[in-house]
């Protein structure tokens, strides 16, 4: 993190209250206490009153579960035990105050691979990003998901100036936290352990170097133990991270359903209207793109799809399922390259480049100006701010920053899982903002230190 001089102290605290302040509007403002939310701390009370890792709906008995990973339980665990059974706005205030040690964080990792003022640049865009800071006033994963990223680019620039046990077990419990908050987590350690190896090869050679993150992963690896050795006893199936359509063993996944959806959804506006009504709330044929018919006698047999779902106490059944994936079907046969290419392109597209305004009470078509003239304009100043955020970051990299190929595989590699998912939301690339926001700031902080001129660099022991 920044350690400042004694007369640049009131530097660091002027960037911390503003984006203390930041937080706390959005907290007061735009709160969002729900949904995921509840589900979260669901688990976290049964897991702590009953000893039950599971969930219980109002009349049914409670029962164990896998849908969600323990990070974030466990982290409301706590929260419940020192401030309250179901009280989360203390919660959303420990999350500003983990949040601002993310903004040090990126400063600090800013700093030490480029400049001084590279960190002073990251401390204030960061402190000031307002998507990052929008996630604060939700008690969910990624305040905290952030900051274990954050964490693990601060410290891989300290391992490789000085390897030694404290910053491989930072790397460790890093990559592993994030790993227990969302299923993707572990992108972070397969992106950062062959960058232990690749940056630190010719320094301390390329044996002490794998053995060290050998050993990293092993003990990222060990929290997943108990939690496989759980849902084996419990459910019967192997199982070390979360499934990925977060369903219990015996639960259906609507194969033929996410695979529609797949053929049909190409931004968030789609996710919001369809995917995340399956099974709770009834889907409009008025709401589908035009992409979702390609003939009149298809869009009928949607309409009737629907009506059938919407009938049926919005529940996909197996018929209904088996409808949707005859639909899809069809779907890949008369557009194979749009389903393979353009579609997954565009769902990505529009998880960079769309207004972050989801956890904003801003209509999900914003572009429809004479329905809502101000959250129109507002969020295409929002998209404008976003765009400005990863034209700095391309910028700063073009400066050829020391990591920067790190920084390119974790983007590139959830890229490349974002690419398989079916319905898009803009939260899936903020996880990339750490290092985007530090390489933001390298577009703005001067010329680069030497490599011979990091600070705080000292000599040790490459051998674990």
């Amino acid at each position: 993190m920044i350690t400042p001089r004694p007369n640049r102290t009131g530097l660091v605290v002027l960037a911390l209250l503003a984006g203390a302040t930041l937080r706390l509007w959005f907290i007061r403002a735009y709160p969002e206490i729900g949904g995921d939310t509840f589900i979260y701390g669901g688990i976290a009370k049964n897991w702590m009153l009953h000893g039950v890792y599971g969930i219980s709906a109002p009349g049914e008995p409670l029962h164990p579960t896998l849908i969600r990973l323990p990070g974030y339980p466990l982290f409301l665990r706590l929260c419940f035990a020192v401030f309250g059974v179901g009280r989360y706005y203390p919660v959303l205030l420990l999350q500003v105050v983990i949040d601002l040690l993310t903004c040090l964080l990126i400063a600090g990792f800013a700093r030490r691979i480029y400049s001084d003022r590279a960190g002073w640049w990251a401390l204030w865009l960061a402190a000031l990003c307002p998507f990052s800071a929008n996630y604060t006033a939700a008690p969910l994963t990624e305040t905290l998901e952030l900051f274990s990223i954050a964490l693990a680019f601060y410290a891989l620039p300290r391992f490789l100036d000085s390897p030694g046990w404290k910053w491989a077990l930072v790397l460790a419990l890093a990559w592993s936290y994030a790993a227990l908050l969302r299923p993707d987590g572990p992108l972070l350690a397969v992106a950062l352990c062959p960058a232990m190896v690749f940056y630190g090869r010719r320094k301390w050679g390329a044996g002490s170097m794998a053995r060290w993150a050998f050993l990293c992963g092993a003990l990222s690896v060990l929290p997943f133990i108990p939690w496989t050795v759980r849902n084996w006893r419990t459910f019967h199936v192997f199982q070390p991270l979360a499934p990925r359509y977060a369903v219990d063993p015996g639960e259906s996944t609507n194969p033929g359903f996410n695979r529609w959806t797949k053929t049909v959804c190409a931004d968030f506006a789609c996710t919001w209207d369809v995917y995340w009504n399956a099974n709770s709330d009834p889907i409009e044929p008025s709401t589908l793109p035009a992409r979702a018919f390609d003939s009149a006698a298809e869009y009928r047999q949607t309409v009737q799809l629907l009506d059938a779902y919407n009938q049926h106490c919005c529940q996909i059944t197996r018929r209904i399922d088996a409808g949707f994936a005859a639909l899809a079907a069809q779907h890949i046969r008369a557009h194979p390259f749009g389903y393979y290419v353009e579609l997954p392109l565009a769902r990505l597209a529009d998880m960079w480049l769309r207004p972050r305004t989801e956890m904003l009470w801003i209509e999900v078509r914003w572009w429809q100006f004479e329905e809502h003239e101000g959250e129109t304009e507002f969020a295409w100043a929002y998209a404008g701010l976003n765009l400005a955020y990863l034209i700095a970051a391309l910028a700063g990299f073009l400066r050829r920053p020391r990591f920067r190929g790190a920084i390119l595989a974790f983007v590139l590699l959830r890229c490349l899982l974002l690419l398989t998912l079916e319905a898009p939301e803009p939260r899936y690339t903020l996880e990339c903002f750490p290092p985007l926001i530090a390489l933001a700031a390298m577009a703005f902080g001067g010329r680069a230190r030497a490599p011979e001129e990091q600070p705080d660099a000292k000599p040790a022991q490459s051998s674990p």
